[in-house]
């Protein structure tokens, strides 16, 4: 046993150089490289939030854009709707107008044109009159012996 204790014992030593330059290692991987390495990382963390932070108020500004771009859209197409609406009243008012005064002067030829009538007719019944008597008396005359002729004749001229 003595043996085996005397053998650990050189172990330990013989491993004592190892133990040093492992922990030499160690220390020197601590500030050579996880050190760096972790504030590398953190670095990237918060460049990368930073980032995201900043594509979030992007992607933010990007929609209030579009909300107004959609706001301004429907007013001008609001407008475009009020100004066709507007443009459609118009052209009825104008049509309305054209109307009523084809109607008016319609109505003034119609007039026009009765009162037209009136008068032809009426010249038109003083002529059959006249000719009515005249023609009468051709008849009477036609008809009757010429002594009878003159009575009628004088009988006619007083009736009237």
């Amino acid at each position: 046993m003595d043996e085996i204790l005397h053998q650990l014992g050189e172990l330990f030593l013989g491993s004592v150089p190892t133990m040093i330059v492992f922990l030499l290692v160690v220390v020197s991987y601590r500030y050579l490289v996880y050190g760096p390495l972790t504030r590398v990382l953190r670095e990237r963390r918060e460049r990368t939030e930073g980032a995201m932070t900043e594509a979030n108020r992007s992607i933010a500004a990007a929609a209030q854009r579009a909300e107004d771009y959609e706001a301004k859209l429907r007013e001008a197409r609001r407008a475009v709707a009020e100004a066709r609406r507007q443009r459609l009243r118009q052209w009825n008012e104008e049509r309305e107008a054209a109307l009523t005064s084809a109607h008016g002067e319609t109505q003034k030829k119609i007039i026009a044109a009765k009162v037209s009538i009136d008068e032809e007719t009426e010249t038109a019944r003083r002529e059959i009159e006249v000719s009515a008597e005249a023609l009468a008396k051709d008849v009477v005359r036609a008809v009757l012996p010429a002594s009878d002729a003159a009575s009628d004749l004088a009988l006619s001229g007083s009736s009237h």
